[in-house]
């Protein structure tokens, strides 16, 4: 997945900021908290939350959809 200093979505736009469609997991760290979530377009995103605030530091392309690859 690729590093992004983006302030929304690539794919669909949604703010970095928003709330994100589904939160996957969210793991403690020693500065605050990892999440991996899920934008409403499909794309997995991973974001750090610290001191300096929450922030997008990975996502992928979106979820490929079903039957897509047959075309």
């Amino acid at each position: 997945m690729p590093s992004t200093d983006a302030t929304a979505c690539p794919h669909c736009g949604w703010p970095d900021r928003g709330e994100p469609f589904r939160v996957l997991s969210r793991h403690t760290t020693a500065t605050g908290h990892t999440e991996w979530t899920r934008c409403g377009c499909g794309s997995l995103q991973v974001r750090v939350a610290d001191g300096r605030g929450t922030r997008v530091v990975s996502r992928s392309g979106p979820a490929a959809r079903a039957g897509a690859a047959s075309r």
